[in-house]
């Protein structure tokens, strides 16, 4: 990528950002991490792909304890070493350490890793055994405490994110971060419109389906081909379009690689119209009925 490419994909992403319930304003497309950190010979190339997203304004960077047991967050801790204030970062809690001193452990422990004192956004990972009232009572002190400056969740359905939202400082919650993709869209027939209604954003994980891999003839469905061609761009620049066409998505896939992130990046400079937006419609359509939440 070019000083030219990289500028234009920098003025892109300051003008297609998310506005959190704080009014916070995040840039539409982040960085995923999911099973990076965790192949010793990979290291320099990760890091290289991460600082490459930062330098073209994907600031948002996702990991969870979970990923490689802290692996993910070690990394992300070598790549922003001397770049903290660059950066919107995001990590999750399992759902066993989310509540009592195990959640305080927990983000201590997330925090030495990723080398910061604060996080950005803390989420509870999935739902586990541990109320939902204890956790946000938990998050909300760590948030007191200066830990962390905003909390959500991950993979929360309608059921669960109306639980939530009945709580005691459950309206706090940042963001839910589900599976979204052109070829997994059942969060849009109540989930999507659920937390449109209450100001809260999307974080989509797995927007490109990992690579096609979880959506049969996606990547190379004939109108994504087709419209890849028209704009001059791959495949996967166009489900990343498509998954921020409306302005309250955002976006975070995993690139391991320094030319997998700048591909994703170019993505920021595509609009897709109504026709191609209407064809990606046809091609798969929005769901008519709930669906169970999708999850990987």
């Amino acid at each position: 990528m070019n000083e030219t490419e990289k500028t234009l994909i920098l003025a892109a992403l300051k003008q297609k950002t998310v506005t959190l319930p704080d009014q916070t304003h995040v840039r539409a497309l982040g960085q995923g991490t999911w099973r990076m950190g965790e192949e010793s010979e990979k290291h320099e190339a990760e890091i290289e792909a991460l600082r490459v997203g930062l330098d073209s304004g994907m600031e948002l960077i996702d990991t969870a304890e979970m990923y490689g047991e802290g692996a993910s967050e070690e990394l992300i801790r070598d790549a922003i070493a001397d770049r903290r204030e660059e950066v919107f970062l995001v990590s999750k809690v399992y759902p066993h350490h989310a509540g009592g001193e195990a959640l305080k452990k927990a983000c201590s422990e997330s925090l030495e890793r990723l080398g910061t004192d604060y996080l950005d956004l803390y989420l509870l990972h999935w739902r586990g055994d541990i109320p939902l009232e204890e956790t946000v009572e938990g998050l909300e002190a760590l948030k007191q405490k200066g830990k962390i400056r905003r909390w959500g969740v991950s993979n929360f359905d309608v059921s669960d994110m109306k639980e939530l939202l009945a709580l005691p400082n459950g309206d706090q919650c940042a963001v839910n971060q589900v599976l979204y993709h052109l070829g997994s869209r059942g969060i849009e027939y109540e989930l999507l419109p659920l937390l449109r209604e209450h100001g809260i954003p999307v974080m989509a994980y797995c927007p490109l389906a990992e690579g096609g891999s979880l959506r049969d003839q996606l990547l190379n469905h004939p109108t994504v081909e087709e419209l890849a061609e028209t704009h001059g761009v791959e495949p996967a620049q166009i489900l990343l379009a498509w998954a921020m066409r409306e302005g309250d998505v955002i976006a975070i896939p995993k690139a391991g690689q320094a030319h997998h992130v700048e591909a994703n990046g170019r993505a920021a400079l595509l609009n897709l119209t109504e026709e191609e937006l209407v064809a990606l419609d046809q091609a798969f359509p929005a769901p008519t009925k709930k669906e169970p939440l999708d999850i990987v």
